[in-house]
């Protein structure tokens, strides 16, 4: 019997029958991206200028909620990689209850898009601009890293990524060599990880290995600890965010931003386990799961929830059998929230630099790009603009002036 396509998945699964064998496949694979997910999630908060148990409040919340609501058997949802620039720009401009009430208002938008059938619109964004787009979140991303990565002392963090290398250089003799050694060993660990044992939790592996070394060794690098304290046992009861008239003002222009590109990013997400497993998610009910998962991520203290593409790619290769799998992932995360949360304190803030290099380095298509660059000059002139504009300006304009210009280099071809 077709299914609307507001149905959730999670239905859709539960129609076909649900065994025994599938909650096994299920919650291995659940447990597999918790995994990989709670070193991330942590990772991406402190790059995003918040304490690092919003991030697994927000993996928690969000990721339950986009299982158990979504368009997609395997998308799992948290915070990204590629609005940690955007995140980090919010905090800085109108602060942690700003960015809590933008989220919030974020959700309400993706899901009134999801309602009005916003879904199938993404897919129209050309290629080369979301290659130009994920390249200089990439680049940014990295450049915002350098700092923990080398264990330098900054005044502040400048803002603009221009004026950070700059700033960077400035501080160049507080790099640290016991912190720069333990993420350059973090990232040697993962890279190797991966190729001789692709299964393995690479990430957590490589940040368990450095603490461990950290703590025995008495290394002189900064933890988790030592920049944030001790870490909730937790997550907080549910709250409304902080808001007036005059905070809504100046959260909106941030949550229209949040929308857009947690709108790419999710249904980007979406489409790579369709292309993975041959199935076809539901646009619309996904943005309303993106939404309602971003209202509850707000509730509880966390920000940005997106669908995740990294980690929906583990989902699929952990052999996940439908949304439960996702579900299961957020109830294994609140489980080392409950029980272990103290231990995260020991892992230093270089570790979890160089994971997020690592996500850096993979984020950017490079392949994709190089093939584009070579043969086709029109398609190479909207990734350059689009990347040039996301580093030197900012995202949205980044994604709005490169599909306006591949829009009119294409009129222009076919006038031709």
């Amino acid at each position: 019997m077709p299914q609307s396509p507001f149905t959730p998945k999670l239905i859709s699964r539960l129609a076909e029958g649900y065994r025994l064998d599938d909650l096994r496949a299920d919650a291995l694979a659940g447990l597999t991206v918790a995994i990989v997910a709670l070193p991330l999630s942590m990772a991406i908060a402190i790059a995003s200028g918040v304490g690092p148990e919003r991030g697994i409040y927000t993996a928690i919340i969000g990721g339950f909620l986009v299982s158990l609501l979504g368009g997609s058997r395997y998308q799992i949802g948290g915070p990204a990689g590629a609005l940690i620039v955007l995140v980090a720009a919010c905090v800085v401009q109108i602060g942690l209850d700003g960015l809590i009430l933008a989220t919030m208002l974020s959700g309400i938008v993706l899901a009134v898009l999801g309602v009005l059938r916003a879904g199938t619109l993404v897919r129209y964004i050309p290629h080369a601009v979301t290659l130009g787009f994920s390249a200089g979140i990439a680049l940014i991303i990295f450049i915002s890293q350098i700092k923990d990565l080398g264990g330098m002392t900054l005044a502040h963090d400048a803002p603009a990524a221009v004026d950070k290398l700059a700033q960077l250089w400035s501080a160049r003799a507080s790099i640290s060599p016991a912190a720069l050694a333990l993420s350059g060993a973090v990232i040697g660990a993962i890279v190797l990880l991966r190729r001789i044992a692709p299964r393995a939790p690479s990430l957590l592996i490589a940040v368990v290995v450095a603490s461990l070394a950290a703590w025995a060794l008495h290394l002189p690098v900064q933890t988790i600890f030592d920049r944030f304290g001790d870490l909730p046992r937790t997550p907080p009861a549910p709250a409304l965010p902080m808001m007036s008239a005059e905070m809504v003002m100046a959260a909106l222009p941030w949550a229209l931003q949040f929308t857009l590109l947690g709108a790419i990013e999710s249904l980007l997400s979406a489409v790579v386990a369709d292309t993975m497993t041959g199935r076809q998610h539901r646009p619309n009910i996904e943005l309303v799961a993106q939404g309602v998962a971003n209202i509850g991520s707000a509730l509880f203290g966390g920000f940005c929830v997106t669908g995740t593409i990294a980690r929906t790619a583990t989902n699929v290769r952990a052999g996940a059998r439908g949304p439960v799998a996702g579900m299961l992932h957020a109830l294994f995360i609140l489980v080392f929230l409950l029980i272990a949360a103290p231990l995260a304190g020991y892992i230093p803030l270089a570790a979890l630099a160089g994971v997020l290099a690592v996500v850096a380095w993979n984020m950017a298509e490079k392949e994709a790009i190089w093939h584009i660059l070579q043969r086709n000059r029109a398609q190479a002139a909207v990734i350059s603009v689009t990347f040039l504009l996301v580093v030197l300006q900012d995202l949205s304009a980044g994604i709005l002036i490169g599909s306006a210009l591949s829009a009119a280099l294409h009129l222009w071809a076919k006038r031709r």
